[in-house]
């Protein structure tokens, strides 16, 4: 049997390219090697509890994450921020400091030294850069905004968007568009003020999810997909053919497709990719992805003295905790937590410290209690402990992120038909994930136009029974 396009991987990225490139009338097969699609996006209820192992939230400004849910008939299901969340917190001298939720929010607030709220009211007179090298996120960070505005608020903010360390990813794959406004206005200050002008808002005061959680959206792609959707299913390896791609699935068959998806985790893709393109299986091989662990906990209301009245915090490294930071789950988004209790999560290892994050479960529901306890006052046994390792957490955009990624987007370049998306590309968030994937679909439906693509495949010597048919 063969397909027009084979997805090899059934997350979020591989399941909306896949529904994408069904909408545009293609014959789609998804290949997943687990017995779950969805990937890290897996919600999970535990009585009225709901835990998210994965990614928690979704960027309400992204139109592509809009008209996704939309077109997938899930807007009734969407839930906004709750009302609840009213400050942003960051560690600070062994406590929890609030930062009022305005732009001018650190100048308002004593985390900041008076030195260092001096030192950023001067970023709009920092020239432009001019230098000829890329800049990590620290480099970036200290030469507009000063040393203490960054180990005390752009570290965290690393740590709990990529799980990364501020002084080994690059400010241009990691943050461009600080770059963009930089280059544009000459300052980020000058650059956001005119931004909100015409009435721009930051991403974090936009957030949504589902009433049953984020797994609510790869469900719903792979039901829409139906039979296309093949769990369970291990590729040993992918040939080149005359017309485009035998994929060999050892037991499970073959499958002949015409092009060819790759939506795998960076590694697994450098694997598949290894004597196919070694150009694109060289980049992806270079993208780390260290591990990360979530702690859930759940405790009645009264356990817990801090208000909850925000999205979490998070922790600079200077402050020495464990966990990066944590969620107040149940004061984001309704239903997730029982009537009089609350629900949170915390973050362990990454690539600030990847040994945490491959403690036993019993261990680090230990070090999330202390330090729940020690921050938010929480005390007692919780009702719910759950803890999920993931070996393999988020890609790390480091210094020449941005090469790994033009080597992958060229791949069908040099094996035409091959294309190979991810949260590796131009972030790990779900939005951004839902927005490479209609990008990949639109250059895959493109080939189909190609003269190369009208013909017949050519099947000759393939017997190998296709995947879900013997």
């Amino acid at each position: 049997m063969t397909f027009d396009v084979a997805v090899i991987g059934a997350g979020i990225s591989g399941l909306a390219t896949a529904h994408e490139l069904r909408c545009r009338g293609l014959d789609v097969i998804v290949l997943e090697r687990q017995t779950r699609a969805g990937g890290n996006a897996h919600s999970e209820r535990i009585g009225g509890y709901l835990m998210e192992h994965g990614p928690s939230t979704v960027n309400a400004l992204s139109p592509a994450a809009q008209g996704l849910s939309q077109r997938l008939a899930l807007t009734d299901e969407q839930c906004e921020l709750g009302d609840g969340v009213k400050r942003r917190y960051l560690v600070g001298g062994g406590s929890l400091q609030g930062i009022p939720a305005h732009p001018l929010g650190f100048l308002a607030s004593d985390y900041l030294s008076l030195k260092g709220r001096l030192r950023l009211m001067m970023e709009f007179a920092v020239p432009r850069y001019r230098g000829a090298g890329e800049e990590s996120i620290a480099e970036f960070s200290g030469r507009r905004f000063g040393k203490e505005f960054t180990e005390k608020v752009i570290d965290p903010l690393v740590a709990g968007i990529y799980a990364g360390r501020a002084d080994q990813l690059s400010v241009t794959a990691g943050f461009p568009k600080l770059t963009q406004l930089e280059q544009t206005h000459g300052s980020i200050a000058v650059g956001l003020i005119k931004r909100r002008r015409k009435g721009a808002k930051m991403p974090s005061s936009r957030l949504f999810s589902w009433r049953n959680g984020i797994g609510t959206l790869p469900a719903r792609l792979a039901a829409n997909l139906g039979d296309a959707v093949k769990t369970g299913v291990t590729v040993r390896r992918i040939h080149r053919s005359r017309n485009g791609f035998k994929v060999d699935a050892g037991a499970a068959g073959s499958v002949q497709a015409r092009a060819l998806v790759i939506a795998t985790q960076p590694h697994v893709a450098a694997a598949m990719l290894d004597g196919v393109d070694d150009v694109a299986a060289a980049a992806a091989g270079a993208i780390a992805a260290p591990p990360l662990a979530v702690v859930y906990l759940g405790y009645r209301r009264g356990q817990v003295e801090h208000p909850l009245d925000g999205l979490g915090f998070l922790s600079p490294e200077c402050e020495g905790l464990s966990m990066s930071g944590a969620q107040f789950c149940s004061t984001m988004f309704p239903g997730r937590a029982p009537g009089g209790r609350v629900s949170l999560a915390a973050y362990f290892g990454g690539a600030r410290a990847p040994g945490l994050a491959e403690l036993p479960a019993r261990d680090l529901v230990g070090l999330a209690r202390d330090e729940f306890g020690d921050l938010l006052g929480a005390s007692g046994e919780p009702e719910v402990a759950r803890v999920r390792h993931w070996p393999r957490g988020l890609p790390q955009y480091r210094l020449g992120h941005g090469q790994h990624v033009a080597d992958l987007l060229d791949a069908d370049s040099r094996v035409p038909g091959l294309f190979i998306t991810g949260n590796y590309f131009s972030g790990p968030a779900v939005a951004e994930c839902i927005a490479r994937a209609g990008a990949t679909a639109a250059r895959v439906e493109s080939i189909f136009k190609d003269q190369m693509y009208t013909g017949e495949p050519n099947l000759s010597g393939d017997n190998d029974p296709a995947i879900g048919t013997g």
